[in-house]
C-alpha cells in the first residue's frame, strides 16, 4: 500500500512538473470569420460591454502602409484595455501589475484565412514577469473574466494549442530605473512629477516612440487612503518594432504596446520607473529570427538611454 500510494505521489508531481513547464506565457484565441462580420471593433465592443475600459484601439497596418508602403496580415490591430476596480485592487499590493494596466491585445487575421485571432497574457505570463503568485485569487478572477469575453461573445472561437519552448530569459525581464525627489508639499510633488514626465514624454519622442497610451492610474484611489502620491503609466510602442515582429509573430502584440510606470509612495523620496525588457519576447514566443532580434535590442537600448537621461542625477 506504501508503495502504491508513493507511486501515486510520484506520478502526480511529475504531472504537475510537466504541466507548469509546458505552461506558455500568451494566449491566442481564434474564431472563424468567413462572414467577415467579426473586426477589432467588434473584439472592443465585447470589452466595453462586459466592463472594461478599452484605452486604444489601433489600426496598424493603416500604420504600417503610411511609413512602410506594405503590410504583413489582412487585419492587425493593437488593443489595450483593463478593467479600473480590479486592475487598482491589484497594484495597492504588486506595483508591477502595473506593466499590465492596460493589458496588451492584437487583434489579427492572417493572409487568406478567413479566421480572427486574438492574443493576450496568460496567468503564467503576468504571474512570471510581475511576480506575483499564479494562484493568486484577483489574479485568476481577472484573467478569468477576460477569458469569458472571448468565450461568451464568440461561441464558436477556441484557444489555440501553443508549444513555445519556454526558454530560460537572456536578461532580467523587467527593467527598472529610479531618481529621487526631494520635496515635500503636494504642490511642490505635482510639480515635480509634471516636470519629469515632460522630461520623459520630450526624450521618448525624440528617440521615435510612440505614446499609444497614457493613464493616471492613483487618480483612481481617490484623494483620501491612497497608496500613492501619484502612479502613471504610459503605452509605448516602436513603429519599426511592431512592423517587423509582427511578420513571424502577430502573437507579439500580447507584449506590445508596452506599458512604462511611474510612481512614488508618501514618505518616500524615491520615483520608481519600470517596464517590460526584451527578454519576455525571446524567451516566451520563440522570437529568434536575426532582424526581430536586432530591432527590439536596437529599441531597448534607445529606451534605457532616455530613462538613463530623465534618471541622472
Amino acid at each position: 500500500m506504501k508503495l502504491h500510494l508513493k507511486i501515486i505521489t510520484v506520478l502526480t508531481l511529475f504531472t504537475l512538473f510537466i504541466t507548469a513547464s509546458t505552461a506558455q506565457d500568451i494566449r491566442i484565441f481564434t474564431v472563424d470569420n468567413q462572414a467577415g462580420k467579426l473586426t477589432a471593433k467588434t473584439v472592443e465592443k465585447a470589452f466595453t460591454d462586459a466592463g472594461f475600459y478599452v484605452a486604444g484601439n489601433n489600426d496598424m497596418n493603416k500604420a504600417f502602409d503610411g511609413k512602410f508602403k506594405s503590410h504583413t496580415h489582412d487585419a492587425y490591430n493593437l488593443m489595450t484595455t483593463y478593467k479600473k476596480d480590479v486592475a487598482m485592487k491589484m497594484i495597492k499590493n504588486y506595483p508591477n501589475m502595473a506593466l499590465f494596466t492596460p493589458l496588451s491585445m492584437s487583434i489579427f487575421s492572417k493572409k487568406g484565412e478567413k479566421t480572427l485571432s486574438i492574443s493576450s497574457m496568460s496567468i503564467a505570463g503576468i504571474a512570471k514577469i510581475a511576480g506575483i503568485p499564479k494562484d493568486n485569487a484577483d489574479l485568476v478572477a481577472y484573467m478569468q473574466e477576460v477569458e469569458e469575453v472571448f468565450t461568451k461573445n464568440f461561441p464558436k472561437g477556441q484557444f489555440e494549442t501553443l508549444d513555445y519552448t519556454i526558454a530560460k530569459p537572456e536578461g532580467k525581464l523587467i527593467n527598472t530605473f529610479s531618481i529621487e525627489m526631494d520635496v515635500e508639499s503636494e504642490d511642490d510633488i505635482e510639480d515635480e512629477a509634471d516636470s519629469i514626465q515632460e522630461e520623459l514624454e520630450a526624450g521618448l519622442r525624440t528617440a521615435g516612440f510612440v505614446i499609444a497610451g497614457y493613464n493616471k492610474l492613483s487618480a483612481d484611489y481617490g484623494v483620501k487612503d491612497r497608496n500613492y502620491d501619484f502612479f502613471d503609466a504610459y503605452s509605448i510602442c516602436k513603429l519599426a518594432v511592431i512592423f517587423e515582429v509582427s511578420k513571424l509573430h502577430p502573437e507579439a502584440g500580447a507584449f506590445a504596446p508596452c506599458t512604462l510606470y511611474m510612481y512614488k509612495k508618501p514618505n518616500e523620496k524615491v520615483v520608481h520607473f519600470a517596464y517590460p525588457a526584451i527578454y519576455n519576447w525571446f524567451s516566451s514566443i520563440d522570437v529568434a529570427d536575426k532582424a526581430s532580434k536586432e530591432v527590439l535590442i536596437k529599441a531597448q537600448k534607445m529606451m534605457n538611454e532616455v530613462l538613463d537621461e530623465v534618471t541622472e542625477d
